[in-house]
C-alpha cells in the first residue's frame, strides 16, 4: 500500500519494556500493550515515535547496565 495514501488512524501504543508501536485506531490492543497517548496517521505516531523513543534497548536492559534489578 502507498504510504501516501493510507488515511487510517493509528495509536501510538507501548508495552512493559517501554517498546513502542502503531496499532490500527480503534482495534482492540493486544495483550501487554497500552495506548501511549499519542494518535494520528501513520506518518504522526512514526513521527512521535522517533521523538520519544531515543534509547531502543527494552527496559529491563537499561535498569541492568545501570546496576538496577528492579523496577
Amino acid at each position: 500500500m502507498d504510504e501516501q495514501l493510507d488515511d487510517d488512524r493509528y495509536v501510538v501504543v507501548i508495552n512493559s519494556e517501554e517498546q513502542y508501536s502503531v496499532w490500527p485506531s480503534g482495534r482492540e490492543l493486544p495483550g501487554g500493550w497500552r495506548d501511549a497517548g499519542k494518535q494520528g496517521s501513520k506518518e504522526t505516531c512514526l513521527a512521535h515515535i522517533d521523538e520519544v523513543w531515543t534509547d531502543m534497548r527494552p527496559l529491563t536492559l537499561r535498569l541492568a547496565t545501570a546496576g538496577k534489578t528492579d523496577r
